[in-house]
């Protein structure tokens, strides 16, 4: 009885280790940054920053600073916050009193987010994306600095296998990480990217492989398994899959100087910006479907994965991410920093802030959109996880 609690009990604990872990610690570090920008902004604009909070709900551990913040870890490790005083009132008409119908003083002005200019308020709420493309140039940067730029010949890598996904047709066909394939449906293979060539071709079908094993030749058969993807049309096509990447030890590196390197940070970050962008482009003109679009569980499956091809990886990925989160919270919707940004925008052509209920049902609507996109996007994980085809396969 004991051993079968055990082997329910291991994988729980390995899929909370493999995966939970990673994506806890990814999402806490991208929550810091974007808040840390929002928070070191508002204090050099001398506002009294209330909470800085990693997570929601019930408190974990935290304590006060000399300067009155509330420093906090949560239960929910799902996002964080800054609250800052005064902030909130700034949708209601100036009258000297607060929302509670308090008077405030002018210390209290002199500290508050309600009172500060509009270039200060603005500024403090374009922080936090700015911090995220900050942190991103900085991350790739550093990869840059330490471990390098892949060589110019890295479309010529030596068709040798690094890695091998579990459950892909050549580690169920019994190919070994080292083998170096040499042949492919009697079609010689020198490079990695003849491999992927041949491959893509064919998909779902049967190959025969020749590869060197330690110095010794070897014949494995297999089928190819498939993956639909978008063509430079935008066209959907099939193409063939071994479920083999190359081996790492094959690349060479060249470390770059540091302008060289945050220039090179700088790049990638407007590269990865420009993909995004385009990508969401491509979804409202119908070139690109939404079936692509991930949420939390997909981001924690990720994580894990790449939290297994080491730290340079798992550096990388963050980077990705703190793109993303700093792109999106750009986007002018209510709710987020660049509806608010907007607020500010409009508040600076009509020379007064937008009337409080106004914003309220502005506010309201971007909370619509917000929760939609979230349940939108975990569905999407949900299907991509096949979910609902294993809770049928269970019940049935």
């Amino acid at each position: 009885m004991s051993m079968e609690i055990i082997n329910i009990i291991t994988p729980k604990i390995s899929f909370l280790w493999e995966v939970g872990l990673p994506f806890v610690i990814a999402l806490t570090i991208l929550v810091f940054v974007h808040e840390m920008g929002h928070y070191s902004v508002a204090r050099l604009c001398n506002v009294k920053v209330e909470v800085f909070s990693i997570g929601f709900g019930p408190e974990i551990i935290g304590w006060n600073d000399k300067a009155g913040t509330r420093w906090k870890i949560c239960i929910i490790p799902l996002g964080g916050y800054v609250k800052m005083f005064g902030e909130g009132d700034e949708a209601v008409e100036d009258t000297g009193q607060n929302q509670n119908g308090q008077k405030i003083s002018d210390d209290d002005k002199a500290v508050s987010f309600q009172y500060k200019s509009l270039f200060q308020r603005s500024a403090i709420v374009f922080a936090g994306p700015l911090i995220n493309f900050l942190f991103a140039i900085i991350a790739f940067a550093g990869i840059f600095m330490t471990v390098g730029l892949p060589n110019s010949n890295s479309d010529q890598l030596i068709a040798k296998i690094g890695k091998l996904s579990v459950g892909a047709p050549a580690e169920i066909s019994g190919f070994e990480v080292g083998d170096r394939i040499i042949e492919i449906d009697n079609q010689k293979v020198i490079y990695f990217s003849d491999l992927q060539e041949i491959v893509k071709s064919r998909p779902n079908k049967k190959v025969l492989i020749r590869a060197l094993r330690g110095g010794v030749e070897i014949v494995l058969e297999l089928t190819t398994s498939s993956r639909i993807v978008k063509n430079e049309a935008g066209e959907n096509i099939k193409i063939g899959l071994l479920g083999v990447s190359v081996a790492p030890g094959e690349i060479s590196y060249v470390r770059q100087g540091v302008f060289k390197s945050i220039y090179l940070g700088m790049e990638r970050t407007y590269n990865f910006t420009v993909q995004i962008l385009k990508y969401i482009r491509d979804i409202f003109i119908g070139k690109q479907s939404t079936d692509e679009l991930g949420g939390i569980i997909r981001i924690a499956q990720i994580s894990g994965q790449v939290a297994e091809l080491g730290l340079v990886s798992f550096v990388s990925f963050l980077a990705i991410l703190s793109v993303n989160l700093g792109l999106i919270n750009l986007f002018p919707i209510p709710m987020l920093d660049g509806g608010h940004l907007v607020f500010y925008a409009i508040e600076a052509v009509i020379g007064k802030p937008l009337s409080a209920r106004i914003q309220e049902y502005l506010l309201k609507f971007g909370l619509f959109i917000v929760l939609f996109i979230f349940l939108f996007v975990t569905w999407n994980d949900l299907v991509h996880l096949k979910f609902f085809e294993f809770i049928i396969t269970f019940f049935t």
